[in-house]
């Protein structure tokens, strides 16, 4: 049999806050971004939830549940307006960086797609590849609590990992990363680089980052936006009212690297923009997976199995 081969592969996370409720402005700061990890050597760059537009933190502090309320509608209304349609080339830009560059890119954006009818939001995580296309978007699977007001619930289509490089990569939103079974969908497909996106704070990363590393006894990069009262521009609908509402820092960053021991590499970084920039070597998954490997040497497949419907989901079939 032939030599295994381990490699190397240089990581960056983007620790950023977005130009809030702009799609345009975050997408060029976003490529910005991308070219400076690309600077540094890197072959992936990772960005937060929904970083494009933006997180909707106004849900929290603004009584967002109360029903038909007018400034809810318009800032809904608002949202929707800036959200990503990739069918209609909202990501080309950053696309084309990512080819120029050679780069991978992981992108939180808020989707509004049309094979939903087109007026519904997703939180969804798309991976462009090396060579900029487009190679899956994962919707995500359960918004969490204020989320559902805004956000409609995934489905499996986007739970799948990509090569790159000695590298599998897999990424989850948020808190699908504490979903045993959708961590685990991932892991089955060879994932060893893990990917957690997070809108920001390290009280979200500090504990399933490591937890998360040390099961899939893999390298797990969280990353996660900035959110400052300072933040909001004039142009989002009602600016004055959601900066009295909301606190100075809504989110603080966090974004961290766990090796596949569960050790840290880089501890939450927080209160600034940055890139957290790193360098990992395959061998190391390989020599974790000795001892636990959770669904293969370690499984069990005659016991337990996961099936997974990885279908896109549609309330109509259209037949001409």
């Amino acid at each position: 049999m032939g030599t295994v081969k381990h490699k190397s592969l240089t990581i960056a996370a983007a620790q950023i806050a977005p130009v809030w409720l702009d799609r345009e402005r975050t997408l060029a700061k976003v490529a910005r971004w991308i070219g400076r990890a690309a600077d540094r050597g890197a072959g992936l760059v990772a960005f937060g939830e929904a970083l494009v537009p933006g997180y909707p933190w106004w849900l929290e502090h603004t009584n967002a549940a109360r029903f038909n309320s007018p400034i809810q509608k318009t800032l809904h209304a608002h949202y929707l307006a800036e959200a990503v349609d990739i069918d209609a080339g909202h990501l080309d830009s950053v696309c084309a960086v990512a080819k120029k560059r050679k780069i991978a890119v992981v992108l939180g954006t808020i989707e509004r797609p049309r094979d939903r009818g087109g007026h519904s939001a997703y939180c969804s995580l798309v991976y462009i590849d090396p060579k900029g296309s487009i190679a899956s978007v994962h919707r995500k699977l359960m918004p969490t609590y204020e989320e559902r007001l805004s956000w409609a619930p995934g489905d499996g289509h986007g739970l799948v990992t990509h090569a790159l490089g000695a590298f599998t990569v897999g990424a989850l939103n948020c808190w699908e990363n504490w979903m045993p079974l959708a961590r685990t969908a991932l892991y089955a497909q060879g994932e060893d680089l893990h990917v957690a996106s997070w809108p920001g704070n390290d009280y979200h990363t500090r504990d399933v980052t490591r937890f998360a590393a040390r099961e899939g006894r893999s390298y797990v990069l969280a990353v996660s936006a900035l959110m400052r009262r300072s933040d909001i521009p004039d142009s989002v609908p009602h600016a004055a009212a959601i900066r009295r509402a909301v606190p100075a820092v809504m989110g603080n960053g966090g974004s961290c690297l766990a090796g596949p021991d569960g050790e840290w590499i880089v501890p939450p970084v927080v209160g600034k923009e940055t890139l957290v920039v790193r360098t990992i070597e395959h061998r190391r998954v390989f020599e974790e997976r000795q001892s636990f490997d959770a669904t293969g040497h370690y499984g069990r497949p005659d016991v337990t199995q996961l099936t997974v419907d990885r279908r896109r989901q549609s309330m109509v079939k259209l037949k001409d």
